[in-house]
Parts: C-alpha cells; sequence; structure tokens
C-alpha cells in the first residue's frame, strides 16, 4: 500500500514538474502541500475499487461538425482524435440546435416538448429555469454513491436558488450560469445597462478567482485540482462544460502560431479557441490517468450544436448552422472513449441522441429509474461497446409552437394532420421531415472562409418554390439534404406528420417568461444570481391574506 502511495504522490509530482498543475492553482498552502504528498497515497488510495466506472462527460460549446482532425478540418485537434481513434466515433450522433435544450435534455433524457422549454434559449433576465419537477441525472447519481461535480457553463436558470447547480445534484460548481460572456473577465451584458459579473464557486460570486485567466485554462485547473483531492476508488461523476468555443472569439497570444494563415479572422480566432481547448483535455486525460482514474474511467464527448459560420465554424458538408434544424445545427461530433469499450477503435453509424445519456450512464453506475419516470433516451451501451443496433428508431428534433410562423403554412399543406406553419422536425428511421421555418439554409463550404470578412458569394442555396412548408429527406441516403423528397413520398409525409401529431399531444405548455427587471444585476451587488425571494412571495401572499381578512371583518362588522 505504501509503494502504492508513493506512485500516487510521484503523479502528483509528476503533473506538477510537466507544468500541467502549480500548488498554487490547487489553492493548498505551505502545510497542506506537504500534507498533500505524504496522504496522497494513504488516504486516497484506500479501500476495494468500485466497480462502477467514473463517468467523465466533456460539452464542447458550439463546435462544428467539421471542425475536428477526423472530419477533414485543417484545425488541428490531435487529442481528440487520438482519444476518437481510440475509442467509439458517433457518426450518426444528434444534439439540439442551441445550448439550453442540448443541456436540459442531457441532464434529464427528457424531449423539450417535455420540460417546457422547446423554445429558444433561457435569457438571463428571464424567471425561468429547468423545472423543478425534473429529476436530473447526478441526483439519480448521487443515490448510488456518486461524488458530482460541475465545472463549465450552466445555462439552464438561476433566477431562484432551487434553480443552480448544486441544488440540482452537483455536489461543487464552478463556472459560469449564463450562456456567454467574456473569457477573462468574466463578465456579460445582457443589453446596455444591464451587465453583470459571472463566475460562481458552488452558489457565490468568485471573486476570488477573477485573475484574468482564460476560461479554457482555468476550468482545466480546476478539474484538476477535484481529480487531486478526490478518492479514484469511490465513484466520480465530473460534467465539464467548456465555454469554448463560443463567442466572443478570444484566446491566448500563443494559439495563433498555426493559424496565420487563415485570412478570415473569425476563423483564425475560432482555430486557435479549438486548439486551446484540444490541449485542455489533454490535460484533463493526463490527470486521469496519473491520479489513477483512468483504467476505469468513461470519457464522452459532445458538441451542444452545430457551429455557427458567421462566428467562424463550419459544419461541412452539411447543410445549416447553430439554430437551425438543418443537419448542421444538429449532427454533432461526438465519441465514447473508455478502456472498458468492448469494440475500440470502430464506429458507430447507428442513431444516438443526446438524450439517451441520462439512462445509459445511471444504468452503468448501477442506478436505478424509477418506474413512473417517462423518459425520451434509451440505454444505447451495447450499441457503443458492443456495436449493436440502437433501440432508438426515431428523434423529435422539436415542436415548437411559439417560433415565428411561416407566412403560407396551413392545415390544408399538412394533409389536415398538421399545420406546416409551425416550426418543427422529426427523424423516423431514415426520413426525416421539416416543417415551417427551419432557418438558415445555406451549405457553407471551406472556401467561403477564404478572405478576410464572411463572404457568402461561395455559399450553397437553393431557392424554394413559394409557399413552401414541408421538406422530406432520406438522411441515410442523403445527408446533405440536397433533394427534397416531400412531393414523390406523400404517404411518408403523412406517416411522419401524424408521429408529429401524436408527440405534440405529450407535450406540456411552454416556458417563455418575460423579462423581469429585477433581474438586474445591479440590484444584486453586480452580479448575476439568483434574484426571485421565496420570502418576499410569502409577504405578498400573506399581506394578500391579511387584506382580505380585514376586508371579512369590517363586513361583518356592517352586517351586525
Amino acid at each position: 500500500m505504501l509503494a502504492v502511495g508513493g506512485l500516487a504522490g510521484l503523479s502528483l509530482l509528476s503533473l506538477l514538474a510537466y507544468g500541467y498543475l502549480s500548488w498554487d492553482s490547487l489553492g493548498l498552502g505551505p502545510g497542506e502541500r506537504e500534507a498533500t504528498k505524504s496522504e496522497l497515497g494513504e488516504e486516497l488510495w484506500v479501500g476495494a475499487p468500485s466497480s462502477q466506472p467514473h463517468i467523465i462527460f466533456i460539452l464542447a460549446d458550439d463546435q462544428g461538425f467539421r471542425d475536428v482532425g477526423y472530419h477533414g478540418s485543417e484545425i488541428r485537434t490531435p487529442t481528440l482524435d487520438k482519444l476518437a481513434a481510440e475509442g467509439v466515433k458517433l457518426e450518426n450522433y444528434y444534439v439540439q440546435p442551441m445550448c439550453t435544450p442540448s443541456r436540459s435534455q442531457f441532464i434529464t433524457g427528457k424531449y423539450q416538448i417535455h420540460t417546457g422549454l422547446q423554445h429558444s434559449i433561457i435569457r438571463p433576465t428571464q424567471p425561468n429555469c429547468l423545472p423543478l419537477d425534473n429529476v436530473t441525472l447526478p441526483q439519480k447519481l448521487k443515490e448510488v454513491g456518486y461524488s458530482t461535480h460541475m465545472v463549465g457553463k450552466w445555462h439552464l436558470g438561476f433566477y431562484r436558488r432551487e434553480c443552480m447547480p448544486t441544488q440540482r445534484g452537483f455536489d461543487t460548481f464552478f463556472g459560469s450560469l449564463l450562456g456567454s460572456g467574456d473569457y477573462y473577465t468574466h463578465f456579460k451584458c445582457d443589453s446596455p445597462g444591464i451587465c453583470g459579473y459571472d463566475l460562481y464557486e458552488n452558489d457565490n460570486a468568485a471573486w476570488d478567482h477573477d485573475n484574468g485567466i482564460y476560461s479554457t485554462q482555468m476550468y482545466t485547473l480546476k478539474v484538476q485540482k477535484i481529480l487531486a483531492s478526490h478518492n479514484p476508488r469511490k465513484p466520480l461523476f465530473l460534467y465539464i462544460a467548456y465555454q469554448a468555443v463560443h463567442s466572443p472569439l478570444q484566446a491566448p497570444g500563443k494559439y495563433f502560431e498555426h493559424y496565420r494563415s487563415i485570412n478570415n479572422i473569425n476563423r483564425r480566432r475560432y482555430a486557435a479557441m479549438l486548439a486551446c481547448l484540444d490541449e485542455a483535455i489533454n490535460n484533463v486525460t493526463l490527470a486521469l490517468k496519473n491520479y489513477g482514474y483512468y483504467e476505469n474511467s468513461i470519457i464522452i464527448y459532445s458538441s451542444d450544436n452545430g457551429g455557427q459560420p458567421m462566428a467562424g465554424g463550419s459544419n461541412w458538408p452539411l447543410r445549416g448552422s447553430k439554430g437551425t434544424y438543418w443537419e448542421g445545427g444538429i449532427r454533432a461530433v461526438g465519441f465514447v472513449h473508455s478502456p472498458l469499450l468492448k469494440n475500440k477503435g470502430s464506429v458507430c453509424k447507428e442513431l444516438v441522441h443526446i438524450t439517451d445519456w441520462f439512462p445509459t450512464l445511471i444504468t452503468l453506475a448501477e442506478g436505478q429509474i424509477d418506474e413512473d419516470t417517462q423518459l425520451d433516451g434509451y440505454d444505447i451501451w451495447e450499441t457503443i461497446s458492443e456495436g449493436r443496433r440502437s433501440p432508438r428508431v426515431d428523434i423529435l428534433h422539436n415542436i415548437d409552437p411559439i417560433y415565428t410562423k411561416a407566412k403560407n403554412g396551413s392545415w390544408a399543406a399538412g394533409y389536415g394532420i398538421w399545420n406546416t406553419a409551425i416550426q418543427s422536425a422529426i427523424r423516423v428511421n431514415h426520413w426525416k421531415l421539416l416543417t415551417g421555418n427551419p432557418g438558415y439554409s445555406d451549405w457553407v463550404p471551406p472556401q467561403a472562409f477564404s478572405n478576410a470578412g464572411p463572404n457568402r458569394w461561395h455559399n450553397e442555396r437553393v431557392s424554394w418554390s413559394a409557399g413552401k412548408t414541408v421538406w422530406l429527406f432520406n438522411i441515410t441516403a442523403d445527408p446533405y439534404e440536397r433533394v427534397d423528397l416531400s412531393t414523390r413520398y406523400p404517404d411518408v409525409v403523412k406517416q411522419l406528420l401524424q408521429r408529429l401529431s401524436q408527440f405534440n399531444k405529450t407535450a406540456v405548455p411552454v416556458r417563455y417568461p418575460p423579462k423581469d427587471p429585477r433581474s438586474n444585476p445591479k440590484l444584486n451587488g453586480g452580479v448575476w444570481g439568483p434574484w426571485f425571494k421565496e420570502d418576499e412571495k410569502k409577504k405578498k401572499s400573506d399581506k394578500s391574506k391579511g387584506t382580505n381578512k380585514e376586508k371579512k371583518n369590517k363586513n361583518k362588522k356592517k352586517a351586525n
């Protein structure tokens, strides 16, 4: 045991020596440093190893489908390429087209229509969050003995304390609550004059960490600190939601070295950001190995949605971009890397969706899913690990009843089954159907980034016939959505419209409240954070009850 302890201590010291960690970054004083050196082996390695795997879920932000080396990108991603090559690449993997929807579906295993978050994202000033009656993945993992930690971007609402990550199942949280912000200062302006600080440690603003460190590197240091202090023989769930490569486009200078030749400034900055992210994931992987987690770990990597070409991202050869239901908005980079995989070095082309991680990970963790829990995800571990067929045959990409209606949509165009003015998209086996206004539909090839500024001359477009509100594609045969088959196969269109109608019957009302002026950070010490006070609600309720009581007493006196 002492020998193992010595090796564990050596692992920490080697990481410090190679520059991946520093004692200061770990937040340890001189006395604590010596204690850590001597006790690492004696305390962190005590006990029998757990049969439950460590789960490391890494979520990138706005990474385009093409923006990884193994998809042919000019941006170098050696870490992602190696991890994917040694694991299982997910090449028929879907997420949602924007931040909040993907995160909510990952953490609940439910489609947006079943949480009320089917429209847009949660805005900083909205009194809105992931509904509190939804059980989350970290809550389920805690039930079976996992330590649960989140580092990075939350974006699932914070208007009241009950919405915060530490109230939704995470033992610790370090990161941002909003959807974006400055990578160095961690400030975010939602609109002119509505600005605030957005970096948290657990439930409080992390002013002590405001040292101008680039967020990708700062989050990685935090992850290393968590791994250094946790016992690798006890199961760990680590959710790392990096801010990169979401706008604003910022990166440390040294990461631009290999990309000076990229003329388009947005693409150049984006490339530097992705290079930094790739290095960060390498450092996380090294820490997992050095601290004794790796052999019993499952590393899952995913983007939250497609890339945004105007902000440097590329989804080529897929169509569309972030925020749309074309493949470029919802088909994501994803892979699983783990010594526990049976078919390492393989490619999975079976249908997988971000909701599937919820039941898959709970099952792997030896947890239980309540019988009355209505999930939209499937356990797809055997599909990934052993190459079996996916239990999933369809995906409801979404139904958004309050998105801008398509002017020429109608019930007639939907054969009396569906109002095609409504934005919706569904996949059933090989078929994909879109209705309403599906969003920006260009194909943006690599040469579109050849000039200094955005250049749409190179984009490919299709001019639809006037009034078109229904599209049908065979995605297996035509993954780039170039051949619309809606007029050739009306029976297939009807079947998919019917499936949409069935899903819609199970939808809950949309949660998209108006702005609340109390959300202004100026009213909260200059910090974005919970503003809704339960006490205020009770006082108002008590006051109204008291007023009603007085009225009743007055009426009684009058009657007497």
